[in-house]
């Protein structure tokens, strides 16, 4: 397949919401993107029972369908002292007071324990780095099937740095990175078989080092100088394009407007 070179001049920018004019229980038919998007129910719905897929068919959907995915690009430490580094895409937040994250480690082809996973429990430390646009490549190199106790540092052409209290070293390229603690992980096994599959590991954040350049005045990411990149299904990677604000509303301030929106909706 044939693909236009990566444009390194584009860049994150904010906009309004698709419809910032939409009203408390107003339908999506209401504007033409809106009816557009509705159209596609047309062709109708294909249902799929996850008891009668197969694995490749299950993975191909999931993957393809929760989209975009953040990446957790972990760096571990092997009892032995050989040091790893590879991308997840099962990850997020699961909370920020306590800060906790958590990502999903799936197995070897084999079924044995992939290094990160080994290395995380026996160690219970890790540092988890953002992964940004200049260096896409790098990250995606250390997904490599390698044999066993490869150090994917040594292809990456990355910069170990030192964390203030782990031994696993963070990744220097990366603008945000954390070091974490193990606080628990779950073994994921098929509820037929008894397999084990994968193991999620669930991490408190001991600390957050942030690169300055990234940072606003107002103490959070400036998502254009950011640059962070995200999976998508098959072997596509995605980055940010526009941003809509759009605040979460507030009950005090509009009770009055949805209490009238619902008198003079018909449901």
């Amino acid at each position: 397949m044939s693909v236009p070179a990566f444009n390194s001049t584009t860049h994150s920018t904010f906009t309004q919401s698709p419809n910032p004019s939409w009203t408390y229980g107003e339908k999506v038919d209401t504007t033409p993107v809106g009816k557009d998007w509705l159209a596609g129910e047309s062709a109708g719905w294909k249902v799929y029972n996850t008891a009668e897929l197969d694995e490749a068919n299950t993975h191909k959907l999931l993957n393809s369908g929760i989209v975009p995915r953040p990446i957790a690009f972990v760096s571990t430490i092997s009892e032995e002292g050989i040091e790893n580094l590879a991308p997840f895409s099962w990850f997020n937040t699961v909370t920020t007071y306590p800060p906790v994250i958590s990502f999903g480690c799936n197995n070897n082809a084999s079924g044995s324990l992939k290094d990160t996973a080994a290395n995380l429990k026996k160690s219970k430390e890790f540092s988890v780095n953002i992964i940004s646009e200049p260096f896409m490549e790098n990250a995606n190199a250390t997904s490599i099937d390698a044999p066993r106790d490869f150090d994917e540092w040594s292809i990456s052409g990355l910069t170990k740095e030192k964390c203030v209290e782990i031994k696993a070293p963070r990744v220097k390229e990366s603008a945000f990175s954390l070091e974490c603690e193990l606080y628990n992980s779950m073994d994921i096994t098929h509820p037929v078989t008894g397999e084990h599959k994968c193991t999620l590991i669930v991490a408190r954040v001991k600390y957050i080092h942030v690169r300055k350049d990234v940072l606003t005045d107002r103490g959070i990411i400036d998502l254009t100088k950011y640059k962070p990149v995200a999976r998508l299904g098959d072997v596509s990677y995605g980055r940010v394009g526009d941003a809509c604000r759009m605040a979460p509303p507030k009950w005090a301030q509009e009770e009055a407007k949805i209490q009238e929106a619902l008198a003079t909706v018909s449901f």
